[in-house]
């Protein structure tokens, strides 16, 4: 009622206002009006009982430079462009291609990058009513439909992507709580598949296809309870992330079908995953309004960050802007080379991310880089909110030593020697509650953090040793069957840690899994996950404020994507919006 008597009386204005630019550190994000994309009679979608607007990117290595595409999809329609970006304005008279479908609607898609040229490229798009279409929206020809018959699975396709470095490989998750890895090569089968048992673990289990002859799917995946809302691949493809309705954040060791740790939301479903670009973090998002931080080595939650006043549905790192600095030099150890190896820009480097040159900063000790991980989220608040992932959090024990700005990767002005990239943000966010001045382990320097809310923090640390990551012998004689699917052909990883599997997972809601132990069907309690490693309470974790947390459409937002020279966000209305990067605008707007 108060609220409702403010806006009334004027004073809730500028709150409801919608943003058209933003300021961090780097300096001035605008909103490109003449680069919005959308339906090309631009009316606002009325958006009631449809399914999320999508977007998704592909570089087709366009002669003329102007190489970027775009598809999104709208209700039933989906859309297929040439993106300008920030370098023109978008012309949506001429579609490269537009389809409208009837019964179902269009709810993900997902181009292959490896494959895409002037001439084809190769577009994944989900359903509805369960159906996986392969297009070519150049050639504009509809190659193959997967599950047509829905024999396969009938529920809402959720996610579905290309395995990375693969032409032919994709997986599909849908609100059943399976998921599917097909390959485009292989038909799908007249008949229901049948399902044999390859690997089981706590509240997961996945079987290979029965059948005479090699048929789609490859392998069925069960994760956990209600829908798999969505995956995502780590940065070298080799470990897979999944969120599902159950508030459980799962993480796989994709080619080793093991599990490899887990997370609990403080309550709620989760909704969105995402990865560090060196692979070492993951963040997610959902019904409990916070963004979640989870170390993929210590298989722990290292902090929350509470900006959104509803459900958080897309989580993203900017892999263009972070912030490298260099230590005292009489702390650095190490050569030139490896020093100057260490100072990237690590969004350029997505192959080798994992295993990329920030993994010297492993060792704690001496720590000659420190790196400031930038990431976003856009909510059913419709807001965007911006944060950053300081040392103070990634080492909450250690001092932090006396620095000095060497790289701010957005071309911003540097701060003069001696002071630090921390320090130049806080001018922004005056207001913001730096408790963690007095944060045990943490010296004065982190009274600079911008927003963020350094609560103090647990002793305890990620479970289990570190393990050989091999596979054994039985799942390696399972999987050799389906020689096509490429699985075991990257390198293996060094090291992956064990991960404790004192808690049970609840039980698998497959009802071809017969064979499942008995603690794979205990179900979980909330309140004995929380203050446990799976959900550590509010106060034991750092609490994260935003950088910048900004109303930007009337509808919630559905999309964020990080690109070079840009940010893209887009609403359930249908509107997909360029926000050029400080000094990006070209002077032609």
């Amino acid at each position: 009622m108060l609220i409702s008597k403010m806006a009334a009386e004027g004073g809730g204005k500028e709150m409801n206002e919608i943003k058209t630019q933003f300021t961090t550190r780097e300096g001035v994000y605008k909103l490109l009006t003449h680069s919005e994309y959308s339906r090309p009679n631009r009316v606002p979608f009325n958006s009631q009982g449809s399914n999320p607007v999508k977007v998704s990117f592909v570089n087709v290595n366009d002669q003329s430079g102007n190489g970027d595409r775009i598809c999104f999809n709208v209700g039933r329609e989906l859309y297929f462009y040439i993106y300008k970006g920030v370098r023109k304005a978008a012309d949506l008279s001429k579609p490269i291609d537009k389809r409208i479908y009837k019964g179902t609607q269009p709810t993900c898609h997902d181009f292959n990058h490896l494959t895409a040229t002037a001439e084809t490229v190769s577009l994944l798009v989900g359903f509805s009513a369960g159906q996986v279409q392969l297009i070519d929206p150049i050639k504009k020809e509809t190659s193959k439909l997967f599950n047509e018959e829905r024999l396969i699975d009938k529920s809402r396709v959720t996610c579905l992507k290309w395995v990375p470095g693969s032409e032919s490989l994709f997986l599909v998750s849908h609100a059943s709580g399976n998921m599917y890895l097909y390959n485009v090569e292989h038909t799908c089968g007249t008949t229901a598949p049948h399902y044999q048992l390859l690997k089981q673990g706590e509240n997961y289990s996945v079987h290979t296809c029965k059948s005479k002859s090699t048929r789609n799917p490859l392998l069925k995946w069960t994760v956990g309870e209600g829908a798999l809302n969505e995956f995502a691949f780590s940065p070298d493809g080799k470990f897979l992330a999944c969120v599902s309705q159950d508030g459980f954040l799962r993480v796989f060791n994709f080619d080793a079908v093991e599990l490899h740790g887990t997370m609990k939301s403080y309550f709620g479903g989760l909704l969105c995953v995402c990865w560090s670009p060196d692979g070492k973090y993951i963040v997610a998002g959902g019904e409990d309004d916070l963004v979640t931080v989870w170390s993929f080595l210590d298989c722990r939650v290292i902090a929350r960050g509470h900006g959104h006043k509803s459900w958080v549905s897309v989580v993203a790192f900017d892999h263009y802007t972070t912030s490298v600095e260099e230590s005292d030099p009489m702390e650095f150890s190490g050569s030139d080379e490896d020093f100057q190896d260490q100072m990237i820009n690590f969004g350029r480097d997505r192959a080798n991310s994992t295993q990329s040159r920030l993994s010297k900063r492993n060792s704690t000790d001496s720590r000659p880089v420190s790196v400031t991980y930038r990431f976003g989220s856009v909510g059913q608040d419709t807001q965007l909110c911006l944060w950053d992932l300081t040392e103070d959090i990634l080492f909450p024990h250690l001092p932090l030593s006396r620095t000095r700005t060497h790289t701010n990767v957005m071309n911003a002005t540097s701060p003069p020697a001696g002071a630090t990239i921390i320090t130049n943000t806080s001018s922004n966010t005056a207001n913001g509650n730096n408790s963690g001045a007095n944060t045990p382990g943490i010296n004065s320097l982190s009274t600079t953090l911008p927003r963020s809310n350094s609560l103090p923090h647990s002793a305890s640390s990620g479970g289990g040793g570190i393990g050989s990551g091999i596979m054994d012998s039985a799942i390696a004689t399972g999987v050799s069957k389906f020689a096509t699917l490429s699985l075991h052909d990257r390198k293996e990883r060094h090291h992956e840690k064990d991960h404790k599997r004192n808690h049970s997972m609840g039980h698998i809601s497959s009802k071809s899994s017969d064979k499942l132990n008995l603690l794979t069907k205990t179900k979980t309690d909330p309140a004995k996950t929380l203050g446990t490693l799976l959900c550590p309470r509010m106060e034991d974790v750092p609490l994260l404020e935003p950088l910048i947390c900004k109303k930007i459409a009337h509808e919630r937002l559905t999309v964020l994507i990080f690109l070079e020279d840009c940010l893209v966000t887009a609403c359930q209305e249908g509107f997909i919006c360029t926000w050029a990067r400080p000094g990006k605008v070209v002077s032609s707007f």
